[in-house]
């Protein structure tokens, strides 16, 4: 086929076949080229029935009229809009600058498309069948649809800038020969990125991508039993919300970007192998709201290093793998007790977060719980923010509670005499926190020793002057290791009295200096 001037006027060349010729006329016109047979079965781009040379056109054909084609008819603009055609061999437009309007519907794809560095305004791929979409570095002005294709053999957009929107709503993504699915490094979307109800099989690629306004994921299901991430996007931007969240079943376009109404049938978010959004910056929230992941041992929800406003921690709990919030910087964590894995599977070294939105019933008990599940190995910090927190918002009482905890925790990695030191203050004075104690301490002493005394033999050390004898005031003599009363040192006593005075003095000692560790203690956090 060559090209002359009654081409480029517009005059039908003559190696086209009859389906062609169909196809050359609609471009020109701007019009929908439909080759449905309207049975929905024979129709069905994804299933077994084999459609014809009626409904097939050349894969060389099409990128001529997309990079080179026929000028419109007068008053019309043209642009390639086909349903139920499919379209032979390799669709090659890599490198080219397609300023049509380009929509396939319904259609199969022989081979796969290759659009590496080519140029478009607006693609739209709807409902079709391809080997494997072929794609870096690829430019759109505007929008960029893929809902509802399926994809053989992977697609690769790394490097993309999308101008709009990014739509896969709907598609289901086979892997490709290196295990992905989906391979979107470094890819660029202007606006929203919707893959609402997303069937990706492999690993989904996002490393270093942004997306302009939000990443929607509501309701997909990723699953990748061959390596150890199903979503892998370390390094990912997002100006408003990350949502991991339930998609009404139905019509998920009606839905998106919106919660389903109460009563409507949703679909999950679930994510079968792990998910790394390390280092992540997300404008507004990350929603894991209903999720449910399932991971191996040595799989994790990986969010080391986060940056968020809020973060919606209000999934299934893992039964296996880890949670991972190392480092991460929240303003707002709205979590539920249910939500957090066990004992080994939590880590939250370094983890920053200024309030607390607990979603249903939540007490101190199980939050002190969710901070030892995170330290597998004594560390204070997790301690320290969550009191922190707590006072900020007013909760003094929980703030103390929290770090009386974390002293009994650290007490258990201490030597035996400090371990012992270590009850000693915690039954006393609770290690400060609870000073009143030692009070009552005091009080019951004072009480038994001075019944004690009274019954006691106290000749007198000096005979020429002392006091009257006044077995209380010796007690408190006894108990009160830095102040003199005038008692003890004007009165002996024998045997097992002498005993019990020695006894006093020392326990009065232990108060004294509990005492003044938590004052001490006390002062300092103040």
């Amino acid at each position: 086929m060559t090209e002359g001037a009654g081409i480029r006027n517009g005059d039908l060349p003559d190696e086209l076949t009859a389906a062609e010729a169909g196809m050359w006329q609609a471009f020109r016109n701007g019009s929908v080229y439909d080759l449905r047979s309207r049975d929905t079965t024979v129709d069905d781009p994804h299933g077994g029935h084999p459609w014809g040379p009626e409904r097939s056109v050349r894969a060389r054909i099409v990128a001529w009229l997309l990079l080179d084609g026929p000028p419109a008819l007068q008053g019309r603009v043209s642009s390639l809009k086909l349903t139920g055609v499919q379209i032979t061999d390799v669709l090659d437009l890599a490198g080219g600058t397609v300023m049509p309007y380009v929509e396939m519907k319904g259609c199969r794809f022989e081979k796969e498309i290759l659009l590496p560095e080519a140029r478009f305004q607006t693609v739209r791929l709807v409902d079709c069948s391809v080997p494997r979409l072929e794609a870096a570095r690829v430019h759109t002005e505007g929008d960029l649809h893929l809902p509802r294709c399926r994809f053989h053999n992977g697609v690769r957009l790394t490097d993309a800038h999308i101008g709009t929107d990014l739509l896969l709503n709907q598609a289901v993504v086979y892997r490709d020969r290196r295990g992905r699915s989906l391979t979107c490094d470094g890819m660029t979307v202007g606006q929203d990125l919707q893959a609402e109800m997303l069937e990706s099989h492999g690993e989904l690629s996002l490393r270093g991508a942004t997306v302009g306004v939000s990443l929607s994921l509501r309701g997909s299901k990723l699953n990748n039993p061959y390596t150890r991430l199903a979503l892998n996007a370390p390094q990912l931007t997002v100006n408003r919300t990350l949502y991991m969240t339930p998609a009404g079943v139905g019509n998920p376009l009606l839905t998106s970007g919106t919660t389903p109404a109460r009563g409507t049938l949703v679909q999950r978010f679930e994510c079968q192998g792990g998910i790394r959004l390390d280092d992540g910056r997300f404008g507004d929230a990350v929603d894991f709201e209903q999720a449910r992941f399932t991971f191996d041992d040595d799989q994790e929800l990986s969010l080391r290093r986060v940056q968020t406003p809020e973060l919606r921690f209000l999934g299934e709990r893992p039964e296996r793998g880890k949670v991972v919030l190392s480092g991460a910087r929240i303003v707002n964590l709205v979590d539920s007790a249910s939500s957090w894995p066990g004992p080994g599977s939590l880590h939250m070294g370094g983890f920053v977060y200024e309030s607390l939105v607990p979603q249903g019933a939540f007490p101190l008990t199980r939050r002190l719980e969710w901070v030892t599940a995170a330290t597998a190995e004594y560390n204070p910090e997790p301690y320290e923010r969550l009191a922190t927190v707590l006072r900020n918002s007013g909760e003094d009482e929980d703030a103390r509670e929290v770090l009386l905890a974390k002293q009994r925790r650290r007490r258990e990695t201490l030597p035996l005499a400090a371990k012992l030191w270590g009850y000693a203050q915690d039954w006393t004075v609770a290690y400060g926190y609870r000073p009143g104690r030692a009070a009552l301490w005091m009080a019951v002493l004072w009480a038994a020793t001075s019944i004690a005394f009274s019954h006691a033999s106290h000749p007198p050390i000096n005979n020429d002057g002392h006091p009257p004898w006044n077995a209380s005031l010796f007690a408190l003599d006894l108990l009160l290791p830095v102040i003199d009363l005038g008692q003890v040192g004007f009165w002996q006593l024998r045997g097992g009295w002498q005993w019990l005075a020695a006894v006093v003095i020392l326990l009065g000692w232990i108060l004294a200096t509990t005492v003044a560790a938590g004052a001490t203690r006390l002062l300092r956090r103040g």
